[in-house]
């Protein structure tokens, strides 16, 4: 399977807690640091979705619009 650029993957497993590490690579890539707040979308049908803190308000506009800001 071939990744398109700009795209990523990886793989985390979920501990008894239902806690899991976000891997190094991607924390870096988008610039997560140690106590910054995410937002955690979920989809019945297509999963998840984690943003972080300085994405949330444009992301969840566009969602729901009725909503003056998150």
């Amino acid at each position: 399977m071939e990744i398109p650029e700009g795209k990523f993957a990886w793989i985390v497993k979920i501990g008894e807690k239902g806690q899991f590490v976000i891997p190094k690579d991607a924390r870096e890539l988008f610039d997560l640091q140690p106590g910054m707040e995410i937002l955690v979308l979920g989809d019945r049908d297509k999963g998840l979705a984690i943003l972080p803190k300085k994405e949330q308000n444009a992301f969840v506009s566009k969602i729901f619009p009725e909503l003056n800001h998150f």
